[in-house]
């Protein structure tokens, strides 16, 4: 399938399968569970992972994916993506430049960049991502290293940029409404789905959510 910005526009759960949050969970399982919850795209993380075990992973997840007519991303590697056959790559702010990844991967791939700050998700639009990345909204372990941004950036950036953006960053069903308020279509989640015991029924819960929350949303705003 031929991905675009426009495909991006459709969704709305990003679900983000990382090895360091799994622990000793098989990753293409939750990611076959998450799937059957309504995942609208399933990115593939695994920080500390050998070549060989990243490669071996998501071309077990390739077939999953492909038969739900869904992405399949990988985090931070372009050369891992391309060997994959995935859909895409999720860069960094100190990965490869995008004009590079596309270089490599092709016109018809997705490629995403990690936004912190306004001028970020400007310059990521600029140089061609097809989708940005936003947040961390709230604290989250899985992004130590970054302070939050809290849902003021995604009034900054909903305005701006004319590309799909993703929030994520400790985003849960008790929070989700402050972020779909903020302007928010598309969020990624994590440990909501990777630490759940019940990944399939928790996806299908945030969907549903996401689902009747954007729903009364644009209800009120055609009301007004």
């Amino acid at each position: 399938m031929r991905w675009n910005v426009i495909s991006c526009a459709d969704w709305q759960l990003y679900v983000i399968v990382d090895r360091a949050v799994l622990g000793t969970r098989d990753p293409v399982e939750v990611a076959s569970a998450a799937i059957r919850g309504g995942a609208d795209v399933i990115q593939l993380r695994d920080k500390t992972g050998s070549d060989r075990r990243q490669l071996e992973t998501a071309r077990r997840l390739r077939p999953l994916t492909r038969a739900a007519g869904i992405p399949l991303i990988i985090n931070d590697r372009p050369d891992l993506a391309f060997a994959s056959d995935a859909d895409g790559v999720h860069l960094g702010q100190d990965d490869l430049p995008i004009q590079e990844a596309r270089r490599l991967l092709g016109p018809d791939k997705l490629i995403g960049r990690s936004t912190h700050s306004l001028d970020q998700a400007l310059a990521a639009h600029a140089e061609g991502a097809n989708y940005i990345g936003v947040g961390p909204i709230f604290p989250t372990p899985t992004k130590p290293n970054y302070k939050s941004v809290g849902t003021e950036l995604i009034k900054e950036v909903a305005p701006r940029i004319q590309l799909p953006f993703v929030c994520i960053g400790g985003i849960e069903p008790s929070n989700l409404d402050q972020v779909i308020d903020a302007g928010a279509h598309c969020i990624a989640v994590v440990r909501a789905i990777c630490a759940s015991p019940t990944p399939e029924s928790t996806t299908r819960a945030l969907k549903r959510i996401l689902t009747l929350t954007q729903k009364s949303r644009s209800t009120a705003t055609h009301n007004l």
